[in-house]
């Protein structure tokens, strides 16, 4: 019979050997175990040193409470407008918004956290656990909202290195936000101002390309609560985009459902949502029939992805 020794068991039973078919199992006791684990060392509240939360022209009352009711302090960056500004893209703006916020992370010591206008968080977000190792130094991002998700490796301790597009809520650190300002420079020289680009499409890339690891939750910490962008639309781009799972309820509405006008039912879209993020697993989106087959550890890959989606909570 062919056996294979459980690295995370192993110490614990140092003479103990599985049969293959039992390797789901204890993969799944292995997750539980260092699941709590990580909650009970490694919660976000601790593991960071400050919130930016980067607008315009929004209101960011319902954010800043919620953040200050999770014990995660928070600052709001809003960009003046100049009067260069006004042939800009709304796509280089954002950038521009963004960038201010990476100049201020260069000088913190510990992982920052950057959330645009329209994020809205879980309840409980503080107490959810950092989605990486907190002692590595490879660090590039860490997306707390995922859009157009992929996972590309999972460590033994449950941490998933993956792809991630829109910029809605993430970790960076001093190291990675001073490649990112590199990233902004990029765009400017290549792309230029005035000019529609998808740059946070290349967030993964670039900071890979200079040997930093990024990362994806095992489910999203909020929702993108923005309406419609028409930008996107005119680019061929989806104009919406939501959270494909939630780890729980969200401590306001947001306002694609709260907007009277232009708002819509929430439980349709939350239900659009999940029902997307569970047909982008069936296909082969979310994890790649290649990266699986790739894998030495499949088993893990399988069951991360599996296991985020069970859950009964929009």
């Amino acid at each position: 019979m062919i056996v294979k020794k459980i690295p995370l068991i192993a110490p614990l039973l140092p003479h103990f050997s599985t049969p293959y078919c039992l390797l789901p199992i204890f993969s799944l006791f292995n997750f539980i175990l260092f699941y709590y684990l990580k909650q009970m060392t490694s919660q976000l509240r601790d593991r960071i040193g400050q919130v930016f939360i980067i607008a315009y022209k929004e209101s960011t009352e319902l954010l800043e409470e919620a953040f200050k009711k999770e014990g995660l302090p928070c600052e709001v960056l809003r960009q003046k407008h100049q009067p260069e500004y006004k042939n800009y893209s709304s796509s280089y703006l954002c950038l521009l918004n963004h960038k201010q916020a990476w100049e201020k992370a260069t000088k913190l010591e510990k992982p920052t956290l950057i959330v645009e206008a329209d994020f809205v968080p879980v309840i409980g977000m503080g107490k959810l656990p950092i989605p990486f190792n907190p002692e590595d130094r490879d660090i590039g991002v860490a997306w707390l909202y995922t859009c157009a998700p992929q996972i590309y490796s999972v460590s033994e301790e449950g941490y998933a290195q993956g792809f991630s597009t829109s910029m809605v809520a993430y970790l960076i650190t001093s190291l990675s936000a001073q490649y990112l300002i590199e990233l902004a420079e990029e765009i400017q020289e290549k792309i230029g101002a005035t000019n529609y680009s998808t740059w946070d499409s290349n967030v993964d890339s670039f900071l890979r390309a200079r040997k930093l690891k990024n990362y994806v939750p095992f489910r999203n910490y909020g929702e993108h609560g923005g309406i419609p962008n028409p930008e996107h639309s005119k680019n061929g781009l989806s104009a919406t985009h939501r959270a494909d799972i939630l780890y729980g309820k969200l401590a306001f509405m947001p306002l694609y459902a709260a907007d009277r006008d232009r708002g819509q039912n929430y439980l349709s879209v939350r239900l659009q949502a999940r029902f997307k993020g569970l047909a982008r697993l069936v296909m082969g989106k979310y994890l790649r029939v290649p990266v699986l087959k790739g894998s030495s550890v499949p088993y893990r890959l399988l069951g991360f992805a599996v296991r985020r989606q069970l859950s009964i909570k929009l």
